[in-house]
């Protein structure tokens, strides 16, 4: 069998591993950078933890699902509310998908169960070398290939030889700045904050597994995990954001969501500043960028960490065609074409879209939204349209159509 240079993964992610996975299923070696060491790679904040169906399949494919479906909850509906009069004005039904996928549902599962069972199954495969501890620096390509510059675990300066290197490294790439390519965009006149909170939203007050909750004042999403529920909430930028994250402050959030209740727990809570932005480019000759390194977007919707595993399947498909079957190396433009165009035209503008709905302010424009939605919940035709794009069924369509 021809011995072939590994790709260099940045970055130990959803994405990094996920697209590790791909390659080495097609025999393709790949070496996976990570910062953070064995010991506590696991204890990283909670972040995303919705994965949509055209997701499902594409982890199905690479041996994921059966990890992480026990580990997840089957999540087929979601609810839109009007929080001021606490009225549900459209619910959805993802059954309506059944002839377009094979994961009519969404699988609420965390990030890190993702991490988890990629990193287990990738240490399987002898062609994967994954360096914990390892700061990437810095690389140099050429036509030939590429050399990574890492600090080891040892604090030494290492280099290592590959074919290709992608950034899987998140919002702040050494990669994307290194080939000067634009990051094209804006930050949002607003934070977001994150809560894990202990309660039973569903049984005591009628919540969907998904929900997302319109108000003029403090919008609100509400996930529902196996063992939690996470909770969005969006704040004023010019809030101190030590006072935000008070614990008085929290209480005071949580009163005006549940009035009646005090017997919730709040297990974690994080403030993330949002930005809303694409890479002009996804590629610079051998140098590729997946995810946050290519694209940002808003987490209403759950549509970030979903954008970047397609970027890393689609990746994985192209890149070992050119690597072990001797492609042509177009294909890697057609891959930024296409996932360019997915972020621009669904990731960004379906979250963009979310987000006005949610944070309307004027009474007449608010109350049009919620009707209009509701018109789509209750047609059937409509609704399936809603969530093939909702999912990102749709984007896979039109992007394959890309040529």
């Amino acid at each position: 069998m021809q011995q072939h240079r590994p790709v260099v993964i940045v970055g130990a992610g959803p994405v990094g591993l996920c697209l590790a996975l791909k390659l080495t299923q097609q025999d393709v070696p790949v070496c996976v950078i990570e910062s953070l060491p064995e010991a506590s790679f696991l204890d990283q904040p909670r972040r995303a933890g919705t994965i949509h169906p055209s997701t499902l399949e594409m982890l199905d494919d690479i041996g994921l699902y059966q990890k992480l479906e026990p580990r997840g909850l089957i999540a087929p509906t979601m609810g839109y509310w009007d929080r001021q009069s606490g009225e549900m004005f459209a619910l959805f039904d993802h059954a309506a998908l059944r002839e377009d996928t094979r994961f009519p549902y969404v699988l609420q599962c965390e990030r890190l169960k993702i991490v988890e069972e990629a990193m287990k199954l990738l240490k399987t495969r002898s062609i994967a070398d994954v360096r914990m501890s390892a700061t990437f620096k810095s690389f140099t390509q050429d036509e030939r290939g590429i050399t990574a510059t890492i600090s080891n675990e040892a604090g030494e300066t290492e280099t290592i030889d590959g074919s290709y290197i992608v950034s899987g490294e998140g919002a702040h790439s050494i990669i994307r700045k290194t080939l000067n390519i634009e990051f094209e965009g804006y930050t949002y006149p607003d934070r977001t904050m994150i809560l894990s909170v202990v309660y039973d939203f569903d049984q005591r007050h009628g919540y969907a597994p998904r929900n997302y909750l319109s108000d003029p004042v403090e919008w609100a999403n509400l996930f529902k995990w196996p063992e939690l529920w996470r909770v969005v909430l969006g704040t004023n930028i010019d809030e101190d954001p030590d006072a935000v994250m008070s614990d008085a402050s929290i209480k005071q959030r949580m009163k005006r969501l549940i009035p009646e209740a005090s017997d919730y727990q709040v297990l974690s809570r994080s403030l993330y500043t949002v930005h809303q932005r694409v890479a002009a480019s996804f590629r610079g000759g051998r140098a590729i960028l997946a995810g946050d390194a290519a694209h940002v977007t808003t987490p209403i919707g759950g549509l970030g960490m979903n954008s970047g595993i397609h970027d890393a399947l689609n990746l994985g498909e192209k890149l070992g065609a050119v690597i072990a079957q001797g492609k042509d190396e177009s294909l890697l433009d057609l891959y930024s074409r296409q996932r360019h165009h997915v972020a621009v035209n669904y990731t960004k503008a379906q979250t963009e879209k979310n987000k006005r709905l949610l944070e309307e302010k004027e009474p007449a424009i608010r109350q049009k939204n919620h009707d209009r939605m509701r018109r789509i919940a209750e047609n059937p035709q409509l609704a399936r349209d809603y969530l093939l794009r909702a999912s990102l069924i749709k984007s896979v369509r039109e992007a394959a159509q890309i040529n």
